[in-house]
């Protein structure tokens, strides 16, 4: 795309060159789930009897009786589910020989004392930059999204330093 495009009537100003902005629009939704199940057994039994009998004399009886059993069963499930919404400006870094663009942008948000922060980062298509200047994040290769957080509601839910103490030495 030619630089004086965006000074055209009849061209959307699409970011083009290193340092242009572009809207990402970040619609997100994760889901996955995995279930285990383990079973197994194993017996053994050794049995002995004797008995006798000579004449009008007995003969002591003997028994002998061996067991052994092990049974093990195991099961565990895991689910989990994530989304994300959000727009987030993001710059172009750089302009690749095909013309894909490597971009990178984050946002931080603090409300309350509670911090989040979006970081994103990956390859995107000159044809996939909407006529507002905005890529859906479904659109970028080799996308990097991360959502952190931090706070008292981060803090709330982290054990302990005795609970920590406790779990390392059992």
């Amino acid at each position: 795309m030619r630089r004086n495009a965006q000074f055209s009537l009849f061209s959307d100003n699409k970011a083009a060159m290193p340092g242009d902005a572009v809207t990402i629009v970040v619609l997100e939704s994760t889901q996955a789930s995995n279930n285990s199940e383990t079973s197994s057994g194993r017996s053994s039994d050794i049995g002995f009897s004797a008995s006798g009998a000579v004449g009008a004399t007995k003969l002591p009886n003997a028994d002998a009786s061996l067991g052994t059993k092990n049974d093990f069963t195991g099961s565990g499930s895991t689910q989990t589910t994530g989304s994300i919404r959000t727009k987030i400006s993001a710059v172009v870094d750089s302009v690749l020989a095909n013309g894909n663009m490597m971009i990178r942008g984050s946002k931080k948000i603090t409300i309350n004392g509670e911090e989040q922060v979006v970081l994103i980062k990956g390859v995107i298509r000159q044809s996939d930059i909407n006529a507002d200047n905005s890529v859906y994040s479904h659109n970028i290769s080799e996308a990097e999204i991360s959502f952190e957080g931090s706070g008292l509601i981060d803090s709330a839910q982290k054990p302990g330093w005795l609970t920590k103490l406790f779990h390392w030495l059992f």
